[in-house]
């Protein structure tokens, strides 16, 4: 098993890691809330289905262009200035969408405001890894990672059970002000708390090896698929539901057993990985995820599949983002670490969409999650490619 994190981290270094988490909440919050109000931005803004997924999307846009550059300038400049920005451009955007909904600035300046917030949260994505991986190994890196992937989903289920209620009373509004003010007073924390670790190398601007570009551009490719699944479940259920005609507290139920068990779920899988070996926790992880995904299409049972999707498929996130640092020499995680994330962002940014136009070419939202589920199973070859290229000799 995974060492007790308290009783393993140094009370700085606990800290630090207990606000990176909160950052993470902060993102996790910030990109579902578009997914949670959707039917009432469609109302408000007169959106179809893939003008909803272009929205939601736009929170990941950004990943694409800054992801590299985030690399290069942590690698040069270090990583407080990416990571302490980073969770500052969160908040900053996160206000911009608040003032776009409250005066009426339209789709356009709210999609702006959630690029701002997603710049941000593309360098401390970027950045989380690298830094857990300078400052801890085996089981306490498997478990920080756990913390750190967990914290995601909590703030996706935060916003589905807080956000209804906020905007009910207060107005749409209000609800994007909260998870403005989330960011914010995590960001403050992450300040505050921030605690540097040790050099691994000289700060430079060189590139990895072209063995190690390939290996971090592979699990990107698996982090790609993997979230193609995650994301889209937690978009396009609370608008499926709707269609089914299910009452609200159905919708915070589902996003609640698929966030809450998620942190419990990667922690068990890291600690199984270690007895029975990690491609078997990530077989039986992606197969799991890709059929709570696509079965809420074809069988209504959602509190069933968001319990499946929420454990059993969420067993194996840690396995997958532990690839990209272990891909690189330490010098060289900054840099590949912006690789893995071009990688990914490129997928996260159209995937929405493409989901949304499934969609609308079902006539239905379930249509999203049979198009996510089947990307998702390209994880399996991927996976299997990485692996044999981690025993292939060394390329130059």
């Amino acid at each position: 098993m995974p060492p007790p994190i308290a009783s393993a981290i140094p009370l700085p270094l606990l800290a630090t890691v207990g606000a990176l988490a909160l950052t993470r909440i902060a993102f996790g919050f910030q990109l579902q809330t578009v997914a949670t109000l959707g039917p009432d931005l469609m109302l408000l803004l007169a959106l179809d289905f893939a003008a909803l997924g272009g929205l939601i999307g736009a929170y990941l846009a950004p990943g694409v262009l800054v992801s590299l550059p985030s690399g290069f300038i942590a690698r040069r400049f270090g990583d407080r200035a990416v990571a302490v920005g980073s969770a500052w451009l969160i908040a900053l955007g996160g206000v911009v969408a608040a003032l776009a909904v409250e005066h009426g600035w339209g789709s356009l300046a709210i999609g702006a405001g959630r690029a701002i917030s997603g710049i941000g949260a593309v360098g401390m994505s970027v950045m989380q890894g690298k830094m857990a991986a300078d400052r801890f190994t085996g089981g306490g890196l498997s478990a920080v990672m756990a913390v750190l992937l967990g914290a995601f989903p909590i703030g996706i289920g935060l916003a589905q059970v807080t956000l209804p209620p906020v905007v009910a009373a207060h107005g749409i509004a209000a609800g994007f002000w909260l998870g403005a003010a989330v960011a914010g007073l995590s960001a403050l924390l992450f300040t505050l708390a921030w605690t540097e670790a040790a050099e691994t190398a000289p700060r430079t601007l060189a590139w990895p090896s072209r063995r190690e570009l390939l290996l971090v551009s592979v699990a990107g490719l698996i982090w790609m698929v993997y979230n193609a699944a995650y994301f889209n479940f937690m978009a396009w259920m609370p608008s499926l539901l709707v269609v089914r005609g299910h009452p609200p507290w159905v919708a915070d139920t589902v996003l609640s057993l698929a966030t809450w068990g998620n942190l419990p779920a990667m922690l068990l899988g890291g600690a199984v990985a270690m007895r029975f070996g990690t491609t078997r926790v990530f077989m039986v992880g992606t197969l799991a995820c890709a059929v709570s995904v696509a079965a809420p299409a074809v069988h209504d049972m959602p509190i069933l599949w968001g319990l499946l999707f929420g454990t059993v498929a969420a067993m194996h996130g840690g396995l997958i983002v532990a690839l990209a640092p272990l891909s690189c020499r330490p010098q060289n995680r900054a840099v590949g670490m912006g690789v893995f994330y071009v990688t990914y962002y490129v997928g996260g940014t159209v995937m929405p969409a493409l989901c949304g136009a499934a969609a609308d070419w079902a006539g239905d939202p379930g249509g999203a999650l049979v198009f996510a589920a089947a990307v998702s199973l390209a994880a399996i070859p991927l996976f299997l490619l990485h692996g044999r290229m981690m025993r292939a000799p060394a390329m130059r």
